[in-house]
């Protein structure tokens, strides 16, 4: 057994069913880290196995149809299964988890992630949306808890890994987060709006969830990070860049006052950020990851600007909405998530997705934010909004 279960007794898994989720687990098996609770979307075949294999102490899915046939699948089995959105608190607030891994996707992971912050649980992010559409919501809240947000994005781990290197934030000029460019960087822009949801779940480098991968071929991944990164780090958004980096080996670098920078490199499998979260301060040995990086196959290692104004103004939208203030980023969210949802759908174009982002921008006025109830009802509003008008 590893010595990092000295300090860490038990992990609640949100989003267990996903793809972050799984490789979580994955990583709880190998170092033998105790799942107690755990939340999964609709594949329940899936969630049955996890309860089997990992037995916690709670369960749950959002829809009681699927909690009532997972109930009776699993009577043989302790876990007590719940549903809706009071189960999932329930089990981002097990009262025997150490950290809560925060992996739903979307804007669904912000309410027991907000739980889960409440209840002094220290958060290993994955969901960016939480920070997106939460802000200064949420970071304020874990300091008023004394909880730690540890980031599992490939391209947050890096830039906190960086800054630990280190003794004051005064002496970090940027922060610069490295992106792969998608399926699509350096494509034809005349030939974006024939792009299949096939072709752009294609992505070159990295194997993710559906709403992640569309949002890196149309790089509002990049903008949301940028988001993410000025409140994770408490940093000045227009000291945070992004640079393309296709190889996705530099994760993320900072460029310090006296010109040197500080990148961090890894191979890109999301099991080293994730692992890093959880056994947090220390890096150990897991022999079942065979990840080490072979320094002497970077014989090429590429960077250059993002130049195509289709991926400047996904940047762009994101960030003017942060400039704006915290309710124009849950409209800029809830548009992206809906617009995402309808192309997968094959209900709009590719190139659709970042008009209905705007489009939704220009339509809503952004009142000042001040409870989490708050976003729930703009983020319905704002999908609600673009339903009726699609």
């Amino acid at each position: 057994m590893n010595n990092i279960n000295n300090r860490l007794r038990s992990v609640s898994v949100l989003g267990s069913t996903g793809s972050i989720g799984t490789q979580t687990l994955e990583i709880c098996k190998d170092l033998d880290i105790k799942v107690s609770a755990i939340s999964g979307g609709k594949n329940i075949n899936l969630l049955e196995n996890q309860i089997r294999l990992f037995r916690p102490k709670v369960a749950a899915v959002r829809d009681e149809s699927l909690a009532k046939i997972l109930r009776d699948r699993v009577r043989d089995v302790s876990t007590k299964i719940l549903s809706d959105q009071d189960g999932i608190c329930e089990v981002a607030t097990n009262r025997d988890s150490d950290i809560v891994v925060s992996a739903i996707s979307g804007v669904a992971g912000l309410i027991p992630t907000v739980e889960a912050i409440k209840a002094g649980k220290n958060i290993a992010l994955a969901n960016k949306e939480v920070l997106v559409t939460g802000g200064k919501l949420v970071t304020d809240l874990a300091k008023q808890k004394k909880v730690q947000i540890l980031p599992v994005d490939s391209e947050h781990s890096a830039i906190f890994q960086c800054l630990k290197s280190s003794s004051s934030k005064k002496d970090v000029k940027k922060l610069i987060l490295t992106a792969s460019g998608g399926p699509f960087f350096n494509k034809n822009i005349t030939n974006f709006e024939h792009i299949t949801p096939e072709e752009a779940l294609q992505h070159p480098n990295w194997s993710m969830g559906k709403k992640i991968t569309i949002d890196s071929a149309t790089m509002i991944n990049k903008g949301l990070e940028i988001i993410e990164a000025a409140h994770l780090f408490d940093f000045d958004i227009e000291n945070i860049d992004v640079i393309v980096h296709k190889e996705s080996i530099v994760h993320s670098m900072i460029e310090f006052q006296d010109g040197s920078i500080m990148a961090q490199m890894a191979v890109p499998d999301m099991k080293i950020p994730i692992q890093y979260a959880l056994t947090y301060p220390e890096h150990i040995q897991n022999k079942n990851l065979k990840n080490n990086l072979d320094i002497f196959s970077c014989q090429n290692l590429s960077f250059c600007e993002v130049n195509q104004d289709f991926f400047k103004k996904s940047i762009d939208l994101c960030k003017q909405s942060f400039k704006n203030n915290l309710a124009s980023c849950v409209v800029l969210n809830a548009a992206n998530e809906k617009a995402v949802e309808l192309f997968l759908n094959h209900k709009i174009k590719f190139t659709d997705i970042l008009k209905i982002i705007e489009f939704s921008l220009e339509k809503f006025e952004f009142p000042d934010i001040i409870r989490f109830e708050q976003i729930e009802q703009l983020d319905n509003k704002t999908r609600e909004y673009i339903q009726n008008y699609i």
